[in-house]
């Protein structure tokens, strides 16, 4: 069955009429959207680095800061909002800046949670850059605690994932912590 059929089924089972003016295109919508949502499940790391992976004798901190996503929520298919903060520390390569909002895209348009979603970012990074740590901090809201359940408008959730240098030595973990709080 064609997934604007599922669409059409959902809608029909809450009680609409899909035959409505209002709704007659509303399951390929829909469906389109979806596929659109979930186009993480098309990517994979090698064909989004790009070869943009280079040479560098820089050692200092990188940090990709305030990046805004939209994923969905594997458990009840509403969405979370939020940003994504990315650093980690050369070893003689660097990435493309614009690679690592990618793969924060890339992991965020899946059915996901936000815990497995801040550890997949920080080891795509790890794994594209052979970094000597990378950190990740992700700072979201879940639709799923604000639309239904318990109802917190206001309630945000912050998740990290800390590796290499970035877990190791406090001095690095606390430079980043305090550069993203700017």
């Amino acid at each position: 069955m064609k997934p604007a059929e599922l669409y059409k089924q959902l809608i029909a089972s809450a009680g609409e009429d899909v035959t409505r003016d209002g709704l007659l295109k509303t399951p390929q919508r829909a469906s389109n959207a979806f596929a659109f949502l979930t186009g993480g499940y098309q990517q994979s790391l090698d064909e989004l680095l790009n070869d943009a992976v280079f040479e560098s004798d820089n050692d200092e901190m990188v940090i990709v800061k305030d990046i805004e996503f939209y994923s969905m929520c594997e458990h009840h298919l509403l969405p979370f909002v939020g940003k994504a903060h990315v650093a980690y520390l050369p070893r003689g390569k660097v990435i493309g800046l614009s690679k690592i909002a990618r793969i924060t895209d890339m992991y965020a348009r899946r059915l996901q949670i936000q815990e497995q979603m801040t550890k997949q970012i920080a080891d795509a990074v790890m794994q594209a850059t052979n970094a000597a740590g990378v950190g990740v901090v992700i700072e979201a809201q879940h639709f799923c605690m604000m639309m239904r359940g318990v109802q917190k408008q206001n309630s945000w959730t912050v998740s990290s994932m800390m590796l290499g240098s970035f877990r190791d030595n406090d001095r690095t973990r606390h430079e980043f912590l305090q550069l993203i709080s700017k």
